[in-house]
C-alpha cells in the first residue's frame, strides 16, 4: 500500500510550474504507460493550458486548486476547487483561468 498526500504534491507542482518557461508541470502518481489507470497532477499557472490531446478511454479532471476551463470542440466547461468533470472522449485541452493544480485521471480502454 502506498499513501500520497495530494495537498502536498499540488503544493510542489504549482511551485515547479512557476519556475517552469513552459508555465506547466505535471508527475504521475498512480499507474503508467503500461497500466490501465494512470493518475497524474498536473499544475498550471494562469493563461496556461495543456496541448489538445485525445481521451484513450475514460476520463476525469479534479481540481483540486484554482480555476480552469475544459475546452472540447465548441463546448467547454468551467471548474473551481472541488470540483470533478467528466472528459469528453474527444480532442480536449485545459486552460488555467487562474494559477491550478489538477488530478486527471484516466482508463485507458482497450
Amino acid at each position: 500500500m502506498e499513501k500520497s498526500s495530494l495537498i502536498a504534491l499540488a503544493r510542489n507542482q504549482l511551485e515547479a510550474a512557476r519556475r517552469a518557461s513552459s508555465g506547466r508541470s505535471a508527475k504521475t502518481v498512480h499507474g503508467g504507460h503500461e497500466k490501465v489507470l494512470r493518475q497524474t497532477v498536473i499544475a498550471l499557472c494562469a493563461g496556461r493550458s495543456t496541448d489538445n490531446s485525445e481521451n484513450p478511454g475514460e476520463a476525469t479532471v479534479h481540481v483540486l486548486t484554482g480555476r480552469i476551463r475544459l475546452t472540447s470542440g465548441s463546448t467547454s466547461w468551467d471548474g473551481s476547487a472541488g470540483d470533478l468533470i467528466i472528459v469528453p472522449v474527444s480532442r480536449s485541452s485545459i486552460q488555467a483561468i487562474e494559477d491550478s493544480v489538477l488530478l486527471l485521471t484516466v482508463a485507458k480502454l482497450g
